[in-house]
């Protein structure tokens, strides 16, 4: 570059004006401190030392930044009703009697509640981008979908929400809840979900779930093979289906649980169909570590699919909350750097490879499962928040807290470093 273009550059930094200047923030892949300029809402620049007129400058301390957590499965309808349940064996199937009983009282302002509650905690706790399954069947009627279509509007100046309109309790058997699903697929949502192994017809229920998906011309997400037997598997019907329906990158399957039984080799053959067939994987670490084993009296298994082995293969993969403080799962808070942490832990992850990989599975590669946009760059919208770690791999070894949130360069969320006094 010629002095005289050197100059231009810098006169045109100089009487740029932007809106808002984060100095001072680590980012990936960039060595040293630079600083995010925005304006409208989008980055205008990034780099070191920028010289611009800014209506607004914020200090970032050398906090790491990156477009924000992505959680690509979880039930905001059925959150937090610990005390409406009774909870004795720990299994699967109690969970999924007692929920069915505590949401045929759901009314749409206590789902709004309890839902917009887990929202603002899961903003504050850095993700700003969501896929929240919703339960509609003829308990929970259409209580529960307009509740979160209420909150998706509320909270859009913080978290962008998909919908998935989910049949958790089964379809072949209850007609009606057909026709529901349909209608909540025409009234915005934006995703179908299907659960087989609650069903009496699996293989009905993943043709049907498809047909509606494909009326809608929209993705698919399943609950699959919830257990830790493999012989006991719908997935091979889900492949086929998505091959004869033409969705190759449009599925993705939750739990699979019985795919941590697998020794290497037989993981390897059924990690690279999934692969082939273009279906991604969500893995849910504290439902599945809570609700799989209970049949074991010692050497209880982990029952966590190993992501980060079927990601070798070729798998889109993701980590994610799922229940938050039900009879699935009576702990959480939505904190995902808290969820990849426990993976990593679980999994017995060390090297900062597969740390950084964990990272991007509740970050880059949630976002790829789920359509999000997923990008810190020049033009991007200004989605950005700021943990106090260095890296991704200090983000997910210490759950590093977040610092603050901006949705469209607009500041949603902070929460000040502590200080010991």
């Amino acid at each position: 570059m010629t002095r005289a273009a050197m100059a231009a550059l810098s006169e045109y930094r100089f009487q740029m004006k932007v809106d808002l200047v984060l100095r001072n923030a680590l980012i990936a892949r960039h060595p040293g401190l630079v600083d995010i300029a925005i304006r409208d809402g989008l980055i205008a620049e990034i780099g070191s030392r920028i010289s611009c007129e800014a209506v607004e400058e914020e200090d970032l301390e050398g906090a790491f930044a990156f477009p924000g957590f992505v959680d690509s499965h979880i039930h905001l309808d059925k959150a937090c009703i610990m005390e409406r349940c009774s909870i004795c064996a720990g299994t699967l199937e109690e969970a999924v009697r007692e929920t069915a009983k505590a949401k045929a009282g759901f009314s749409e302002d206590d789902v709004y509640k309890r839902a917009s509650a887990l929202v603002e905690k899961a903003i504050m706790h850095g993700t700003n981008r969501m896929r929240t399954f919703v339960e509609i069947d003829p308990r929970a009627g259409m209580r529960s979908f307009e509740a979160i279509r209420r909150v998706r509007e509320d909270y859009a100046f913080a978290i962008d929400i998909q919908i998935c309109a989910f049949a958790q309790e089964g379809l072949t058997h209850e007609p009606e809840t057909e026709a529901m699903l349909d209608e909540a697929l025409r009234s915005g949502a934006d995703l179908i979900g299907g659960c087989p192994y609650t069903d009496t017809d699996a293989t009905e229920h993943v043709r049907r779930i498809f047909a509606l998906a494909r009326k809608h011309d929209v993705d698919v997400d399943f609950h699959l093979d919830f257990s830790l037997d493999p012989a006991k598997t719908d997935l091979p019907g889900v492949i086929e289906a998505t091959r004869k329906n033409g969705y190759a990158g449009r599925v993705t399957i939750g739990h699979v649980t019985n795919l941590s039984a697998l020794d290497p080799a037989a993981l390897s053959t059924v990690g690279k169909k999934i692969a082939e067939a273009g279906i991604a994987l969500t893995v849910l670490p504290a439902t599945d570590l809570f609700l799989m084993g209970r049949q074991y009296g010692s050497n209880v298994p982990r029952g966590i699919a190993p992501a980060n082995a079927l990601a070798a293969l070729g798998v889109k993969t993701a980590i994610a909350t799922n229940n938050v403080l039900n009879p699935f799962t009576p702990f959480g808070d939505a904190s995902l750097a808290r969820m990849a942490n426990l993976y990593a832990n679980v999994m017995q992850l060390s090297r900062d490879a597969d740390i950084e990989l964990v990272f991007d599975m509740v970050g880059a590669k949630a976002a790829a499962v789920t359509g999000f946009r997923h990008d810190l760059a020049v033009g991007q919208p200004a989605d950005i928040v700021t943990l106090d770690a260095a890296n991704p791999s200090e983000i997910v070894r210490s759950s590093a807290p977040t610092l603050a949130g901006w949705k469209r360069g607009r500041k949603t969320f902070v929460r000040p470093k502590a200080r010991l006094l």
